[in-house]
């Protein structure tokens, strides 16, 4: 099943592939490697904001992972002309939550990203990755991961 099948049938549609907020670019694509800039948690409502451990609880926070991780999805689609077909894997998030000093349960919020990846796109989907704490992020948005993935030039 393609990848745009799959993300029809979980009742899932990629975004447009978030603009960047300050002198950076969305990606960089070097040989058959896509090196995606950090994407904040949004939906259709807006920012998803917020501090884990305060604000937001656990399934919040994959909830917001698993926005960010379609927005990872969305700029991969744009390095790669709008064909995700040539998406071979995902090889490693980097990952960080706006928590409290006590919070430590970053691994699980991240997992809303990871286990969507793999969901999507099944062995391909697995990574490597980290979740790191936050005291802040950009926009007081609850979650902002960043992505290497490789594909077919």
């Amino acid at each position: 099943m393609s990848i745009d099948a799959k993300l029809q049938s979980l009742g899932l549609t990629l975004p447009e592939a978030p603009a960047p907020a300050a002198n950076y670019v969305p990606f960089v694509v070097s040989g058959n490697m896509v090196y995606v800039s950090g994407q904040i948690s949004a939906d259709e409502n807006g920012l998803i904001t917020g501090c884990l451990g305060a604000d937001l609880d656990v399934e919040a926070g994959q909830a917001a992972a698993k926005r960010c991780a379609l927005s990872l999805l969305a700029q991969v689609k744009a390095a790669c002309g709008g064909d995700l077909g040539k998406l071979k894997r995902v090889v490693k998030l980097g990952a960080f939550v706006n928590s409290t000093a006590d919070f430590t349960q970053q691994p699980q919020v991240v997992n809303g990203a990871s286990d969507l990846l793999v969901e999507i796109l099944g062995d391909a989907g697995r990574h490597a990755r980290s979740a790191v704490s936050s005291p802040s992020l950009p926009m007081g948005v609850a979650v902002e991961i960043d992505g290497v993935f490789e594909i077919e030039v």
